[in-house]
Order: structure tokens, then sequence, then C-alpha cells
């Protein structure tokens, strides 16, 4: 699939020199310059640079970019239907009941993690009751789908793709309690 992209991806990342590394693209075009020092301790000047590991991060993060943008095979926009909006065309439906046991786990991820948590008021009655979450960007919905065992939708049906390769995971909640059943009685 060709990028339309003014900045063709791949996109790497070249140390300059022993101050600089460059970000540039497909064609050659410079990114971004991230300057750094590693003698920053010995003068007083160079406290407010980046050291090196810092700058080569940093980096490698800004030539994932293009990575993160394009759009991922098989996940589609829903297209259509009562509850579609063109703002947020990606839907993925959880179980109702998981929803139930888990909502407190579910809110606290999505809230650490800036995952939307928005719910379309549509609920679909197959093999089950579901609950139908909205989003716009289509990294969102695939970490949601991932993490939270949800059915991806197109049009009116549940569709499922296979998980992508290299899928980045959530931040974990800290000292958060396993759920047991047992507790519930």
């Amino acid at each position: 699939m060709e990028s339309s992209r003014r900045f063709k991806p791949p996109w790497t990342l070249v140390r300059e020199n022993s101050e600089c590394y460059v970000v540039r693209d497909a064609t050659g075009v410079t990114l971004a310059w991230l300057y750094c020092r590693d003698d920053a301790q010995r003068y007083s000047f160079g406290v407010g640079k980046l050291s090196s590991d810092e700058a080569r991060r940093i980096g490698k993060a800004i030539a994932r970019i293009p990575e993160f943008l394009m759009p991922r095979q098989g996940f589609y926009p829903r297209g259509g239907g009562s509850r579609w909006r063109a703002d947020r065309p990606y839907h993925v439906a959880l179980e109702d009941r998981y929803i139930r046991e888990h909502w407190d786990e579910i809110y606290a991820l999505c809230k650490l993690n800036s995952l939307p948590f928005n719910a379309t008021g549509e609920v679909i009655k197959n093999d089950g009751v579901w609950r139908v979450y909205e989003f716009t960007w289509q990294m969102d919905a695939i970490l949601f789908w991932d993490r939270f065992e949800g059915r991806w939708l197109r049009g009116s049906e549940f569709h499922y793709p296979e998980q992508p390769e290299n899928l980045p995971s959530l931040k974990p909640l800290e000292n958060w309690p396993k759920f047991n059943p047992r507790n519930l009685r």
C-alpha cells in the first residue's frame, strides 16, 4: 500500500556526530535533530542537554511514529449503522458480563493509558449481550479490543481479525487486586 504522506516511511535514526542524532525519512529529508552531551557533568553549561542515551531513545520513538499512524490490516471502520459517527468510525463490543465483573479495572486501565472509554449505548444480543464502544483512532480501538477480549464490529456483524505483530502493550495497573469470582458470593 503506497503511502500518501509527505514524509515517507520508514523513518531512521542516524548518529550524525558525537553531539547529535538525526531522524530522516525514506527520501533522506531531515525530520528532527536531537542534540546531546555525554560530558554534561563536567561543565555547568551542559546540564540542560540530553545524554546520548536519552537522545537515542527519543529519536527511536520519533522514528516509530509512522508505524503507529499506518492503518493495520483487517481492522476496518464499522462503516454505517444507527450509532455510527464519521468522527469515531471504529467500534469494539465487550460482553456485558465481562464489563460488570471488570468495570473498575477497565476504567482504571483506560484512564492510565489515555484510551477513550465512550459507550455508544448500543446493545447487541448475539451469543450473549454485548455493549459497544467507539473510537476515533484505530490504534486505540485495537489496544482496547486486544486487552479486554472484545469483538471488532464491521457493519452489524462481529469481525475476527488476527492479532497484529509488535502490538504495544498497555501500562499495567500497579497493586491491583486480581479478580476472584469467589469474592462475589
